[in-house]
C-alpha cells in the first residue's frame, strides 16, 4: 500500500483491515478494523477526512475524496464497487455503490440503499434509506426490500469481508520473468 503524510495528517489503517498493495491513501484517511480497500483504489485526504468504517470496503480503481473540511463517511458494512468517483459526504450503513457510479459533492446514501452501476448523484442529493436510485441524474425508484437488489445490499460487503482475509493471507508479489512470446 501507498501511505502518504499530507501537511501532517497521515493515513491510520486498523491492523485488521486490508489494504491493496497498489492502493494509495493520503492525508487524514482513517480504515476501521475489517474494511478493506482494493487494488488502484485511491483516497485522498488532503482536504478533508476520509472515514472507512468496520467492515466496509472500497473496491478496485474507486477513487474517494471530498470537499474542503468535510468528514467523508463510509458507513459501516457499505461498499463501494469497481471503479466509482465518491465525492459526496456520506454512503449508509449496508449500502452499495454499483460499478462505475458517481457520487458529487454534498451528496449521502441512505442506509441499506443501491446506487445503480453508471448511476449520478447530483450535488447535495439526498438518497432516502432502503431504496434502489438509478439514473444519470440519479432518483430513487423503488423500495428494495423484497429484490434482487437486496440480496446484493446484504450479501457484498460479509462477501468482501472473507474475501480481503484471504487476500492479506495471500496475494504475493512475484518477479518480473518476461520472456518471450513464443
Amino acid at each position: 500500500m501507498f501511505l502518504y503524510e499530507f501537511e501532517g495528517r497521515r493515513p491510520q489503517v486498523h491492523p485488521e483491515a486490508f489494504v491493496a498493495p497498489t492502493a494509495t491513501l493520503i492525508g487524514d484517511v482513517r480504515v476501521e478494523k475489517g474494511a478493506s480497500i482494493w487494488y488502484g483504489a485511491v483516497l485522498r485526504a488532503d482536504i478533508c477526512t476520509i472515514i472507512v468504517r468496520e467492515g466496509s470496503n472500497v473496491q478496485d480503481n474507486s477513487v474517494v475524496h471530498g470537499a474542503p473540511d468535510v468528514t467523508v463517511e463510509i458507513g459501516p458494512h457499505a461498499t463501494i464497487a469497481h471503479a466509482c468517483v465518491f465525492h459526496g459526504d456520506a454512503i449508509g450503513e449496508k449500502s452499495l455503490l454499483g460499478n462505475a457510479s458517481t457520487i458529487l459533492d454534498g451528496a449521502t446514501i441512505g442506509k441499506g440503499s443501491l446506487v445503480a452501476a453508471g448511476a449520478v448523484i447530483t450535488p447535495g442529493k439526498e438518497i432516502p434509506d432502503g431504496v434502489l436510485a438509478a439514473g444519470a441524474p440519479a432518483e430513487a425508484k423503488k423500495p428494495i426490500e423484497g429484490t434482487g437488489a437486496q440480496f446484493w445490499v446484504e450479501t457484498n460487503a460479509p462477501y468482501y469481508a472473507e474475501l480481503a482475509q484471504r487476500h492479506r493471507a495471500g496475494v504475493v508479489a512475484v518477479p518480473d520473468e518476461r520472456t518471450e512470446p513464443s
